[in-house]
């Protein structure tokens, strides 16, 4: 084989392992439709179908009023001892009127200290925003507010 030809056959190697990757990704990151899912299917698929118990254990902070439904601030702090035997498994955001009701799942351990998440969400409209939170004993404590929205965030 003269040393030409190796070249040229390594850069076509080369090219390909670098394209065909490219491809793949741009496959997996095209959307394939809407994902929706209602409050209900939302809250069922996460208790399994248990009713979950309007706790003061759980705060929640939101706004009253959101200037800007694309970045509403949301809190949630669990009072929890967060031992081995006795902690907050996850905290679950839904909201009550986008397509997709499940805004963020969050797990947590023991290792974790402090049960507490804070982050932004996104809302449509005026609606009901809700923190499920799954305790390590199975329970399920629920937390909701209502936030007005005043500029919406979905399209």
């Amino acid at each position: 084989m003269q040393r030409r030809d190796f070249f040229k056959k390594l850069g076509a190697v080369t090219a390909v392992a670098a394209i065909v990757p490219a491809m793949s990704f741009a496959a997996e990151a095209k959307p394939t439709g809407p994902n929706k899912m209602s409050y209900k299917t939302a809250l069922d698929a996460i208790t399994g179908g248990k009713t979950p118990i309007e706790s003061s254990k759980v705060k929640l902070k939101v706004p009253e009023i959101a200037e800007n439904g694309a970045v509403v601030p949301v809190t949630v702090t669990v009072d929890s001892p967060m031992t081995d035997s006795d902690y907050v498994k996850a905290i679950h955001i839904l909201n009550g009127k986008n397509s997709n009701a499940r805004c963020i799942d969050v797990n947590l351990t023991p290792a974790n200290g402090k049960a507490m998440f804070s982050t932004r969400i996104k809302l449509g409209g005026t609606q009901k925003v809700t923190a499920v939170v799954e305790l390590s004993n199975g329970e399920f404590l629920i937390a909701s507010q209502s936030v007005k929205v005043t500029i919406g965030g979905c399209g």
